[in-house]
């Protein structure tokens, strides 16, 4: 494959947390972002889509920045690029847009010059970049991920999700950003809280394991995170405390949100009704939203192979339509 010839990349978005797994645990999910990255003489960038407007078309932007630090790793000179994207992924939503562009990135560039890096290096760069594995686990290896990262290496464990597991996600007509979530953190938490969410942290990871859709309720929830950011999304504190009793086995701020996550048996009959009462709660609360089913999915980052056969677009129509 030529450096003129290109590459296209095609990358999960993904949820952080699950409720007590903060910074550890995430899952991938059904909303795509696809990039093509081919040497050129000059950087020219081809952004496609609603979620990128606004993003620089420079060496700035974070996708060629990525690139090259693949490039210098690996100890090779692609100093131009041209780099086309679109993505449905929402922007500051809490479902992984930062790390599906870095991940995209990172294979992308990787495949461009004949994948010399590992996975487990690509991994250790992108954690280095978002400071936490989670969602960036879960866009690289696709399922569910449990991650522990030391602040040069990660670790991780890869979880099928199970068959009859699907998500509900609502997602509010606002952006948070994720250092003002962080903000909202406090600097420490006592001791009772932590093990509260360790105890529920492990047993939602064994959930997952086994298939106990059973558990889940009993294992999302959390003291360390969510209680402080709830003033930062009208409506969330009913949302966590009530969805269960409307068909959620459980639910959660998605990262660092404003989206939630309810997890729900596919087979469970009540997503209608779970539906109406997330969005009917945001309403509530003067904010409009909107609701709709993800699945989890097994596959991380894919490389395509259809470069030569159609246009990035003609691609991407194939690919949202299908």
């Amino acid at each position: 494959m030529s450096l003129s010839q290109g590459v296209r990349v095609k990358v999960p978005a993904s949820t952080a947390n699950l409720g007590p797994g903060f910074d550890t645990l995430g899952m991938a999910l059904s909303l795509y972002s696809w990039i093509e990255m081919k040497a050129s003489e000059k950087t020219v960038f081809h952004l496609h889509g609603d979620e990128m407007g606004g993003l620089p078309t420079d060496k700035s932007n974070l996708i060629y920045k990525v690139a090259q630090m693949v490039f210098e790793e690996a100890g090779q000179a692609v100093p131009d690029l041209e780099i086309s994207m679109y993505s449905e992924i929402p922007l500051t939503r809490g479902l992984g847009s930062s790390a599906s562009a870095i991940i995209g990135a990172l294979a992308a560039a990787n495949a461009l010059i004949g994948s010399p890096l590992p996975d487990s290096k690509l991994f250790d760069m992108a954690t280095n970049l978002e400071k936490h594995p989670d969602n960036v686990g879960a866009s690289l290896f696709g399922g569910i991920i449990a991650a522990v990262w030391d602040g040069s290496h990660a670790d991780y464990m890869r979880i099928e999700p199970p068959a009859d597991l699907g998500t509900l996600v609502v997602i509010p007509d606002f952006e948070l950003a994720t250092s003002k979530a962080r903000e909202a953190l406090p600097a420490q938490v006592s001791l009772a809280d932590a093990v509260y969410n360790v105890s529920r942290s492990s047993l939602m990871t064994a959930a997952l394991s086994a298939g106990r859709l059973d558990l889940i309720r009993a294992a999302m929830k959390d003291r360390i995170h969510q209680p402080y950011r709830a003033p930062l999304v009208p409506g969330m504190s009913k949302i966590l405390a009530e969805a269960p009793d409307h068909g959620a086995l459980g639910i959660a701020l998605s990262g660092a949100g404003p989206t939630m996550i309810a997890l729900v048996d596919r087979n469970e009959p009540r997503s209608e009704e779970l539906s109406t009462f997330l969005t009917e709660t945001m309403k509530a609360e003067g904010i409009l939203s909107s609701c709709y089913p993800l699945n989890p999915v097994a596959e991380g980052v894919q490389l395509l192979d259809d470069i030569n056969n159609r246009s990035f677009l003609d691609m991407i129509r194939g690919e949202v339509t299908a």
